[in-house]
C-alpha cells in the first residue's frame, strides 16, 4: 500500500482515523511491512506483503484462501479470454462504465475477478476480504496506483462512515454466519446518494432443495480440513473428468446429471479450452462442500434487508441460482 491510502480506512474497532506508524519495509514508494496506528483508541494494526490486516488468517473463510491460492487466475476475464466477469459485473451494479473520480468499495474480492473489473473504470477501488484470497489479489491488483487491497471483516468493515460513492459485494453473502447482519454493516460506508449492489444465492424449497445433492455431503466436508478436502476434490473431478464428458454430451440433461454428481460442469455454457474447464470444475465443487457457512435466501428476505436499510430505488430480482439487489442510499 501507498502512505496516502490510509486515508481510505479507519479503525475497526472505533472507525477512528488511522495514521502509519512503524514502517519496516518499503518497495518504491509503498509500504510492504508496517503498522497502522489508531489516534483514537490505540489500535494497531499490520501491513504485510503490502496488505493491510485487520484480521488474522486463522477464521472462517480458511477454505476460500486455500481454494483462490490455487486457482487465483481462472475467473478472471484477462486469463480465460472471455467476457464473463465483465458482463456480470456491469449487468448486476448497472453502473457506467468510466467512473473516475468515483471511490468504491468491495467487500469480498476473493482472488480479484471484480476487482479488475472495478479498476478498469478508472475508480479507486478498495478491495476487502476476510480471507487469505487478498495474497492473489494483491498479487494481481495491487500494483495497480487506483487499487487498495485490504484483509478485513464485513462486521466490522475497516473503512470510515460515508466515505464511499459506490459499494458492491458479490458471491460473499451466503458464506457469513448471519447474512442479513452482513448485508446491514454495508449501507454505512456510502455516501448520501451511493449506490449498493449486492447478490446471493438463491433459496430452494420442496424437492428441489432435497435433490440438491451438496447438501448431503456438506455436513461432513465442511469439517473436514481444507487441503484435506481440495485433495479429495481435485481427485475426484480428474478422475470423473472424461465419463463426465460423455454424459454432457446428452442435450439439457447431461450436464444436470453431472452437477447432481458434485461435478460443476460448464462445457456447453462457457466456451473455454478443456484444461480450464476443469480447473473450474475443481474450483466450484471444492467451493461448494468447503465454506463453513452457506445460507442462501429468498427474494423476498433480501427485499426486507433492503427496506431495514432504508435504502431507495430497490432492485431486486432472480437469475438462476443468484438473487440480485441494486438500491440507493438517501440524499
Amino acid at each position: 500500500m501507498r502512505p496516502e491510502d490510509v486515508g481510505y480506512l479507519a479503525c475497526p474497532t472505533c472507525y477512528g482515523d488511522l495514521v502509519l506508524g512503524e514502517v519496516e519495509k518499503r518497495s518504491g514508494s509503498r509500504v510492504e511491512a508496517g503498522t497502522l496506528e489508531c489516534r483514537r483508541c490505540d489500535g494497531r494494526y499490520g501491513i504485510t506483503r503490502g496488505v493491510p490486516r485487520f484480521v488474522t488468517s486463522n477464521n472462517y473463510a480458511a477454505s476460500f484462501g486455500l481454494q483462490w491460492t490455487q486457482h487465483s487466475r481462472i475467473q478472471y476475464d484477462s486469463y480465460n479470454g472471455t467476457r464473463l466477469s465483465e458482463e456480470r459485473f456491469f449487468w448486476e451494479t448497472k453502473w457506467p462504465r468510466a467512473m473516475r473520480g468515483d471511490v468504491i468499495l468491495e467487500v469480498g474480492s476473493g482472488a480479484g475477478r471484480f476487482t479488475e473489473q472495478a479498476a478498469s473504470t478508472g475508480a479507486v477501488v478498495v478491495s476487502l476480504d476476510y480471507s487469505d484470497a487478498v495474497e492473489a489479489n494483491h498479487v494481481l491488483n495491487g500494483g495497480k496506483d487506483n487499487v487498495i487491497v485490504v484483509q478485513g471483516d464485513i462486521y466490522r468493515l475497516p473503512v470510515p462512515d460515508g466515505r464511499f460513492d459506490r459499494v458492491f459485494c458479490f458471491g460473499v453473502l451466503q458464506h457469513t454466519p448471519s447474512p442479513r447482519a452482513a448485508f446491514l454493516q454495508l449501507p454505512r460506508c456510502l455516501k448520501p446518494g451511493g449506490s449498493l449492489a449486492v447478490d446471493v444465492y438463491r433459496k430452494w424449497t420442496g424437492l428441489k432443495r432435497l435433490l440438491d445433492t451438496k447438501y448431503w455431503l456438506r455436513p461432513v466436508t465442511r469439517r473436514m480440513a481444507p487441503e484435506q478436502l481440495y485433495d479429495w476434490v481435485r481427485c475426484y473431478i480428474e478422475a470423473m473428468w472424461r465419463p463426465s464428458g460423455l454424459l454432457a454430451r446428452i442435450p439439457y440433461l447431461g450436464v444436470r446429471v453431472n452437477q447432481k454428481l458434485l461435478i460443476a460442469d460448464y462445457r456447453g455454457s462457457y466456451r473455454l479450452p478443456d484444461t480450464m474447464l476443469r480447473e473450474w470444475a475443481i474450483l466450484d465443487t471444492f467451493d461448494m462442500l468447503a465454506s463453513t457457512h452457506d445460507y442462501p435466501q429468498s427474494a423476498e428476505a433480501v427485499r426486507r434487508w433492503f427496506s431495514d436499510a432504508r435504502l431507495v430505488d430497490v432492485e431486486i430480482w432472480t437469475e438462476n441460482a443468484l438473487i440480485v439487489g441494486c438500491a440507493r442510499k438517501p440524499e
